[in-house]
């Protein structure tokens, strides 16, 4: 999961710490950039949100940059525990900004290489789907079940993190993940079946083909939309296979009147991301099982889809 040399994120790993005159960086900077990838993943898991990652990113180097290497047994854990306070405290924040969100909430899509659907565990973890059942979550639980199940850290290290004891990590962990088994997605979803009910539905979209569409949607089929009061997006939960055709059956005129639908690798999987007018629009994740799309998540709110122009995706 972690890379030597990821480039997603923000852009103080670029010049802080580097030694006037030579390029190189200083052990501070070298740490923070070999465990990068690793403390945006933890930050973007807790938080569902890229710009938000990326902040406490910020806000971790500043930190670490202060601190005397001497006195650190553990670089890893350091900075882990650094970045899980940071990103504690955002969520608190974000949490109250939810409470006056116009319309559905979804994460910010994030942008994924092929290797990350390639580990099942990580792909399911970054999953749309996965990440709106830890919004269910405290934000402590929610801090304890990323670091224990997602990354499995140790009790000690996860309760220095979150300023418990161990026994209370412990018992932390376990509501946790008893409250995701009962909410979470019925299983991994294979690659090969997210792309094969991704490409019916863009055939089914490209050509109008209602019959084509109902044919790949699971009777209970939920569309959630998110434009954040600044796009028109659906105000509420759409469910059942003809509600979600109707509703993807109106939007097919506009896609081939001035659209167009490219496929892409989202949060772990296969998406869609729709431009109009040349334009990006829409993103478009899904959630397959068994063969059939269960969930749609259309993200419209630009402020969600900023980062995607200008990031580098998100590596194992």
């Amino acid at each position: 999961m972690e890379s030597q040399d990821s480039e997603y994120g923000a852009g103080a790993q670029d010049t802080a710490g580097r030694r006037p005159g030579d390029g190189r960086t200083d052990p501070a900077t070298e740490a923070f950039v070999r465990h990068r990838n690793l403390l945006f993943t933890v930050a973007y898991e807790m938080l569902g949100s890229a710009a938000d990652a990326e902040d406490v990113l910020q806000e971790t180097w500043l930190r670490w940059a202060g601190v005397d290497l001497g006195t650190v047994r553990d670089q890893r854990a350091y900075l882990v525990r650094i970045t899980t306070r940071q990103a504690l405290t955002r969520l608190r924040t974000l949490g109250r900004r939810k409470e006056s969100y116009v319309g559905p909430w979804l994460p910010e899509p994030l942008l994924t290489t092929p290797d990350v659907a390639e580990d099942v565990e990580l792909a399911d973890s970054v999953s749309m789907a996965m990440l709106l059942v830890l919004e269910t979550l405290t934000p402590t639980e929610r801090a304890v079940f990323v670091l224990r199940e997602v990354f499995d850290l140790g009790y000690d290290e996860i309760a220095e993190a979150v300023d418990k004891t161990p026994a209370a990590v412990r018992q932390i962990a376990h509501r946790a993940r008893s409250h995701v088994a009962a909410r979470r997605p019925r299983g991994p979803v294979s690659r090969g079946e997210a792309k094969d009910a991704l490409d019916a539905f863009q055939r089914a979209a490209e050509t109008g083909d209602i019959q084509g569409l109902l044919d790949i949607l699971a009777p209970d089929v939920v569309f959630l939309g998110d434009g954040g009061g600044i796009k028109k997006a659906i105000p509420r939960p759409v469910v059942g296979a003809d509600k979600v055709a109707r509703l993807l059956a109106a939007g097919f005129t506009r896609i081939s009147a001035a659209g167009s639908l490219r496929p892409a690798q989202v949060n772990g999987y296969p998406a869609l991301i729709l431009h109009l007018d040349g334009a990006l629009d829409t993103v478009l994740a899904v959630r397959v099982d068994d063969g059939l799309i269960t969930g749609f998540y259309a993200v419209r709110n630009p402020e969600k889809l900023s980062h995607m122009r200008h990031t580098t995706p998100l590596r194992r």
